[in-house]
């Protein structure tokens, strides 16, 4: 399952068209797809209510429909919550990678515990350890075949709905300053690292 908590998202070229984060995902199953892998694409608009951007209450609203998909498909068992970051706007990630400029990525995990207050017992998930390996199995592909790919792994102390499954993670994928091209590079590049993992 690849979802957008924040579909909204979009780069240095997004333009009036309005090219976000959902047709880089749109992509990533695309090319998931091609290597023989059952990809369900959620394209639901969970950061927009009645017109207004909320992202802060959209995990709320993802976890309603997420949680929705993944009963009707029971037999999802990756579930990717797909992002670009928001950086500096004299920040431009990007590595020549086949020779191709591809915006990096960022492997992120919610912990669901702070340094100041512990665990966030209102926040469980019993996939902690599991997320984390997942995380450090393609922080580890990474550091094999694309080493300038990565920006390493993130760590947060809420939970960003990646109690669902073993194998969930959230990816931030480039930033506003990344131009879309480049950012379906770095699908190539993740799709490759993916399939390294899972298969």
């Amino acid at each position: 399952l690849i979802y957008h908590t924040h579909s909204q998202e979009a780069f240095k070229d997004s333009g009036p068209q309005g090219r976000t984060i959902v047709e880089v995902g749109d992509y990533l199953a695309e090319l998931l797809t091609q290597k023989g892998y059952r990809v369900y694409h959620d394209t639901s608009v969970y950061d927009l209510q009645s017109g207004v951007l909320d992202r802060s209450k959209a995990y709320n609203y993802a976890l309603e429909g997420v949680n929705r998909i993944l009963q009707q498909n029971p037999s999802i068992q990756v579930v990717l919550d797909l992002h670009r970051d928001g950086v500096s706007e004299n920040l431009h990630m990007v590595s020549d990678i086949n020779g191709k400029p591809t915006a990096q990525i960022m492997f992120f995990n919610g912990v669901s515990r702070t340094v100041s207050q512990g665990d966030v017992s209102y926040l469980p998930n019993p996939y902690i350890e599991d997320n984390l390996a997942f995380s450090f199995q393609l922080e580890y592909q990474s550091a094999l075949y694309y080493p300038d790919f990565y920006r390493g792994i993130y760590l947060a102390g809420l939970r960003y709905n990646l109690h669902l499954r073993p194998k969930s993670i959230l990816l931030e994928a480039g930033a506003q300053t990344n131009t879309v091209q480049e950012m379906k590079n770095a699908m190539e590049v993740l799709a490759e690292t993916l399939c390294q993992v899972i298969g």
